[in-house]
This record gives C-alpha cells, structure tokens and sequence, in this order.
C-alpha cells in the first residue's frame, strides 16, 4: 500500500511539473524586430535582467527608438544605436519615460557574443556603479564575440536573426568618430510569441 501510494506522488510531481513547464513555455514572450533599410533584427530579451528588459520595451512601445540612427559603428566590433536625439521625425511621448541611468544587471553567463544586446554607460572613473545609459544600447557584431567587455556592461538580449544585417550596417563608411557618413536609421517592433515558438524556430533555449 505505502509503494502504491509513494507511486501516486512520484506521478503527480511529475504531472505537475510537466505542466508547468508546458505552460511556461506557452507564455508569451517579446520577440523585438529592428527594422533597417538592409533588413530586420530580431532579438529577445533577458528574463533575469528585468530592469533593463522592462526598459527597453517600455521605449519601444512608446517608439523613442523610431526614427533614430546608429550612430557609431565599428565594423568587426560593434554597432550602436538608441541616441534619440538623432531622430528627424517627430514622436509623440511622454519625456518622463526617458530614466537616470538604470542599476547594472552585470551577471557572469551573459557574455559579449556575437549577437549580444548591451547598454552603453559612462567610464568607471566617473561611473564606479557601472549603471546602464537608460536609452544607447549596442549590438556585437564580431562572430567571435567582444569578451573583453564581459562584467563590465549589463548584456540584456541575444539577436535571433538578421546577423547578416549586423555586417551590412558595420560596413558602412565612418567618420573619424565613428559615426557612419550616411544616417541609417532604425524602426522597433514588438510581437507577442509563445516561447515554444521561439525556440523552434530560433534554435534558443530557455533555462
């Protein structure tokens, strides 16, 4: 009778926690789309840095990223966007969802490879806390990753696809500041997909 029932148990955690997971992986998760004229950026954000994840959606949903430029770009390296006062376009918000620099979110498994989202930030000389610059974030472009800046800036978001646009915008000619001689600028997007989805059709798994 005691195995019966030891039996019973081991079913229902079982049962429970597949469940669970099931319906973790049918939340619905933000899949972010920048759009370019050399193509779409698809990208996801961090579970586990929700500050700067909050963040960025909340600025893309009130568009301050549309219409605004990379406005440096270092080919083999990376490309940068979110100044938004680069943009030629007016848009309509409240300045007040434009934070202070934002607590960093530096954690040791999210590394600078090739596709990683991170936030710019001032130098530690005048920044010890390493806060994030609540608008500028930068794209790796180089396929072997810049580890260099690991635990040293908040990486918060992976690119899904569009890694050949990455090399298309890290292409174009600079100025000495390198910021590119023609503007290209950028659209965000946000679509609602099941996490089941994402990793199907973007090879990502969710830990």
């Amino acid at each position: 009778m005691a195995y019966k029932s030891y039996l019973l148990i081991c079913i229902f955690f079982v049962h429970s926690l597949f469940s669970y997971s099931q319906e973790n992986m049918d939340e619905k998760e933000s899949l972010i789309t920048i759009n370019t004229e050399y193509g779409k950026i698809k990208l996801i954000l961090f579970d586990d840095t929700p500050l700067h994840k909050e963040n960025f959606v909340n600025l893309a949903e009130e568009g301050v990223y549309d219409h605004i430029i990379f406005h440096r770009v270092i080919n083999h390296f990376m490309i940068q966007s979110g100044d938004y006062t680069t943009r030629n376009e007016p848009i309509n918000y409240d300045p007040r969802i434009i934070q202070d620099p934002i607590k960093e979110e530096i954690l040791p498994h999210h590394l600078h490879v090739h596709g990683a989202i991170g936030t710019a930030r001032r130098g530690d000389n005048v920044n010890p806390e390493r806060k994030s610059n609540s608008t500028q974030f930068y794209i790796i472009q180089n396929r072997k990753g810049a580890h260099h800046l690991d635990n040293k800036y908040t990486v918060f978001g992976q690119v899904m696809s569009g890694f050949e646009v990455l090399d298309s915008v890290a292409m174009q000619p600079t100025s000495e500041r390198d910021r590119p001689l023609k503007n290209i600028r950028i659209n965000v997007d946000i679509d609602q997909v099941s996490r089941s989805d994402i990793e199907k059709f973007y090879n990502f798994t969710y830990k």
